[in-house]
């Protein structure tokens, strides 16, 4: 056999198992095309079905968004009225507080008073209320003398023109 003969033989092999693989190979590329076809159509489902979730997963965050206000104002509103409330206890405390404080400085002041006017009492040092007294005292003393001055001037007058009348003679 030739060269030529034996490429020849080889041909016609070839020529006849070709039909014989496309035989073969014919569903398998129908397969694949199916599947390619499908994942085609899965994309574009998906693309319109993305569309419309977007729309709803949109339109859901804006329900929980508002949501959300609702319960911010009504969470918001109670806070605020338990704070006023706490608030107006406690003012009410610290004012009866501050009260007690005030009237126990007070009695403590009384007491502190009392116990050295006491002392200054035992050691005689006189009062605020003694030096007044004393005080109003002198002056009612003081006014007298000088209303008593002011009438005695005019008698020792009279009584010093005869004496000097009778020493000049």
């Amino acid at each position: 056999m030739t060269k030529k003969t034996l490429k020849k033989k080889v041909m016609k092999k070839k020529v006849q198992a070709k039909p014989a693989a496309s035989n073969f190979a014919a569903p398998v590329v129908d397969s694949a095309r199916e599947i390619w076809l499908a994942g085609l159509g899965a994309f574009s489902v998906a693309q319109t079905e993305s569309g419309k979730m977007i729309e709803q997963g949109n339109k859901l965050f804006e329900k929980l968004v508002s949501e959300g206000v609702k319960l911010e104002k009504k969470t918001r509103n109670v806070a605020e009225t338990a704070v006023g409330d706490i608030k107006g206890e406690v003012e009410s405390k610290v004012g009866a507080v501050r009260k007690q404080a005030v009237d126990n400085w007070d009695k403590l002041e009384n007491i502190f008073e009392d116990r050295v006017a006491r002392v200054l009492g035992q050691l005689g040092v006189p009062t605020a209320d003694d030096v007044n007294k004393l005080s109003a005292r002198v002056q009612t003393l003081s006014s007298k003398v000088t209303a008593m001055s002011k009438t005695a001037k005019p008698a020792k007058a009279a009584a010093k023109k005869p004496a000097a009348k009778v020493a000049k003679k």
